[in-house]
């Protein structure tokens, strides 16, 4: 029993969980409208609230109507019982017994009198009877007697010696069941009891109540619905220059510097405009400029790297020449020879990086693809690294997959990439192990170079990437970088249609992932490795260690 009731538990569940799905698809187009259309919010809104109002008004008055009718028709009914009964005494106070033979005959000309000769939609229903059992009521021939009509509560109050009354559904004419008014009193002569009831019928009420109800479902359903046209053409003189707005940002955003949005009028939207149209012709010439400058600066640094390319190939020349012969002189002009050996290997770097970044800038940079195994690659940038390894006293470790690595990529934009992260690793490994994976899916290779060391600061991870940034300026730097290194690579990254990425915290290390595709032209959507800090790649067992 408990197994079938939690059966039952969970199909229950499972079919509420598949309602609320289709539920939720179903009006997934309503709620997306809903939640992007600022004019549809506002007439919702209107409408419910007014709807809300609307019938809280509508019943207020219908209330107070409809008890006002009942109320006034309870009065009258009321006093007409009231006189009646003094009536009924009055004109049966001489009967002694209830065997008289008249009796039965004044009754009915009383209930007669008090019934109405006219035919009436407001004519009662009236019963006269005595505690002995002689009864006398006005009533159609197509009823026996109205005696059961009257409700059990209203006997018992009049026997009681009350007055009293209750509001029913009854058929006492053979017209079919429809509200009455049933008010019963006892009427006490000298010698006799007499019950009068009268059935008051509420036709005439119920058909004002009716009209009431409809006039203000009619009216209220009208005044909701005029509300809601109105409420739309009032968002829609709002609504209309936010939307020229919001399209005019978008197209000036992809571009359309020229865009702008027409003023009519005078009034807060046509001032709104002319500031949005002051604020893009301000935007548009700030930009120009700023294209300007980054031109002539693209062009300064273009022109310059290329202009110093003979003056350096000149120094080289006499710089080899000296350090060749440095034997020769003495020892403070041959420590001056490999000094200016040094500076000039670190001079054609930073020049050799300049010239790179033109060509960037400039588009003129191309991938020279072929199909390249990775695994050589990158035990090839670790082995160029192992003396600056050694003197850091970092261990550097790799871990390759156990199948070979093929991808269409650019070795020597890619080789470039690896030195650039494995040097900037060993440089700040703070004496720590650099980790260097390689994983590959069915369309992406992954490449993460994880330090310890002294890691990223929050925000860091996408400032690496600027040129001419570093993490600190006042570091002893070992390999002299340039601060462009990182720059090139993510553009070499983009120009594979790859993504290079880096993570880290303070005082844990940084990690460096370099996905590419590994057809050409393809683009990343997934990654073969995570780019997690907290994660140590050393640890994977599926690899080999080189």
């Amino acid at each position: 029993m408990i197994a079938f009731t939690r059966t039952a538990v969970r199909r229950c569940k499972e079919f509420g969980g598949r309602a609320l799905g289709l539920i939720a698809r179903a009006t997934a187009p309503a709620r997306r409208a809903f939640r992007r259309s600022l004019q549809l919010r506002v007439v919702t809104a209107t409408l419910v609230a007014s709807a809300v109002l609307v019938v809280i008004f509508s019943f207020v008055v219908a209330t107070s109507i409809t008890g006002g009718l009942i109320d006034s028709r309870l009065d009258s009914a009321l006093d007409q019982v009231t006189d009646a009964r003094g009536e009924v005494v009055q004109s049966l106070n001489q009967v002694v017994s209830p065997d008289d033979p008249t009796l039965k005959n004044k009754m009915s000309a009383i209930v007669a009198e008090q019934s109405g000769s006219e035919e009436s939609p407001q004519r009662p229903t009236v019963l006269l009877r005595t505690a002995a059992g002689n009864v006398v009521e006005s009533r159609p021939t197509k009823r026996d007697t109205i005696e059961p009509a009257i409700p059990e509560e209203i006997v018992s109050d009049v026997d009681s010696g009350w007055l009293s009354y209750q509001y029913s559904t009854v058929n006492p004419d053979g017209q079919g069941e429809r509200p009455f008014l049933i008010v019963g009193t006892p009427a006490y002569t000298d010698r006799i009891d007499y019950e009068l009831y009268y059935l008051f019928p509420l036709d005439t009420e119920t058909a004002a109540t009716e009209l009431v109800r409809t006039t203000l479902i009619v009216s209220g359903t009208t005044l909701v619905l005029m509300l809601g046209v109105i409420a739309w053409l009032v968002t829609r003189i709002v609504a209309t220059p936010v939307r020229l707005a919001a399209r005019t940002a978008q197209r000036l955003s992809a571009g359309l510097l020229h865009e702008r949005m027409t003023v009519k009028g005078a009034d807060d939207l046509a001032r709104l405009a002319g500031s949005f149209n002051l604020m893009a012709e301000n935007l548009h010439q700030q930009i120009m400029r700023l294209e300007e400058m980054s031109r002539l600066q693209r062009r300064f640094t273009s022109d310059v790297s290329h202009e110093l390319r003979t003056p350096l190939t000149t120094v080289r020349m006499a710089a080899d020449l000296l350090h060749d012969s440095r034997e020769d002189f003495p020892e403070a002009a041959a420590r001056s020879a490999e000094l200016l050996q040094d500076e000039l290997d670190r001079f054609e770097d930073l020049l050799g990086d300049l010239l790179e970044i033109s060509r960037f800038d400039a588009g003129f940079a191309a991938l020279d693809t072929e199909p390249v195994e990775v695994a050589p690659i990158v035990e090839a940038v670790v082995e160029s690294f192992e003396a600056l390894a050694t003197s850091c006293n970092v261990d550097v470790r790799v871990h390759l997959p156990a199948d070979s690595v093929v991808a269409e990529i650019d070795a020597r934009r890619v080789q470039r990439v690896l030195r650039n992260l494995v040097g900037n690793a060993i440089e700040h490994a703070e004496a720590q192990p650099v980790c260097i994976v390689v994983s590959a899916s069915s369309t992406v290779v992954s490449i993460v170079v994880r330090d310890r060391g002294v890691g990223l600061k929050p925000g860091e991870e996408k400032l690496v990437f600027n040129r001419f940034w570093r993490s600190d300026p006042s570091r002893a730097r070992q390999t002299g970088g340039t601060g462009l290194g990182l720059s090139i690579s993510a553009d070499d990254a983009k120009l594979h249609n790859g993504q290079l990425d880096a993570s880290g915290e303070p005082g844990n290390g940084s990690v460096f992932r370099l996905s590419l595709p590994l057809r050409s032209g393809d683009r990343v959507l997934t990654h073969a490795l995570p780019l997690d800090t907290s994660a140590d790649p050393c640890s994977r067992t599926d690899n080999d260690d080189v």
